[in-house]
């Protein structure tokens, strides 16, 4: 299958400290990738990387056989990665479908009724029709994810980073933010999850990589990588 995205012998340091040490890994075209790992551990600074919040200091990023590594973020946008934050950044004075607007303008310059008309069905498939007039700032948690959700799409991504979308849900919001992913992807969005919440990690990923200490120290199928003594450690302690 076509790799969407390589990322191949990258490295990020901090002052004296690694965050990422000679990290490759591909992600192929339509994959839904988990992304695991103790506090600490390089995710954020791998996908920082990625989507061009930080550059790295060594090695390179592929997206769809171009070289990303020095392209600024918004320039990365243009090309086809989006991101949620794992802290929604709303804007607060805005309601929920003028938050949408935004990226729909600057980052695909679609206006005026076309806007509107796509934004809307952004949040159909989001669950939030009944909530585009409502400030962004009256919104709840989940509604908060799934609008951050709905911009990040409104960039029109191939492959989208969703950074901890279900932090701090209950059990049923999970769920509801699970069943958002999974239509994602069967439109053919490529995702890659960061996420601590291990039973959605193992229900929604195709392939998992586990990151310790800046370095990937399993890779495989969900179930062989919850089983890797590695990563029970990672996670555990001895």
């Amino acid at each position: 299958m076509e790799n969407i995205l390589e990322v191949k012998s990258l490295s990020k340091h901090f002052g004296g400290f690694t965050a990422l040490s000679d990290v490759t890994l591909s992600v192929a075209k339509g994959e839904r990738l988990g992304l695991i790992g103790p506090n600490g551990s390089g995710k954020t600074t791998l996908i920082n990387c990625i989507s061009g919040a930080l550059f790295n200091d060594t090695g390179d990023v592929y997206f769809k056989g171009q070289n990303m590594a020095r392209l600024a973020p918004n320039a990365r946008t243009l090309r086809g990665i989006a991101r949620s934050f794992q802290i929604p950044r709303p804007f607060a004075s805005m309601t929920v479908r003028e938050n949408l607007l935004v990226p729909l303008a600057y980052v695909r310059s679609v206006f005026g009724n076309k806007a509107n008309a796509e934004a809307d069905a952004l949040l159909g498939d989001m669950g939030l029709s009944d909530r585009a007039e409502v400030l962004s700032s009256q919104l709840s948690q989940v509604e908060l994810r799934k609008m951050e959700l709905a911009r990040a799409m409104a960039a029109g991504p191939d492959l989208l980073i969703s950074d901890e979308a279900m932090a701090g849900l209950s059990g049923a919001e999970v769920n509801e933010v699970l069943e958002i992913l999974f239509k994602l992807n069967a439109k053919g969005i490529t995702i890659i999850m960061i996420e601590h919440i291990m039973h959605a990690v193992m229900k929604f990923s195709q392939r998992v990589v586990c990151l310790d200490a800046g370095q990937i120290i399993c890779e495989g199928s969900p179930q062989d990588v919850v089983a890797n003594e590695y990563v029970q450690r990672a996670y555990l302690g001895d």
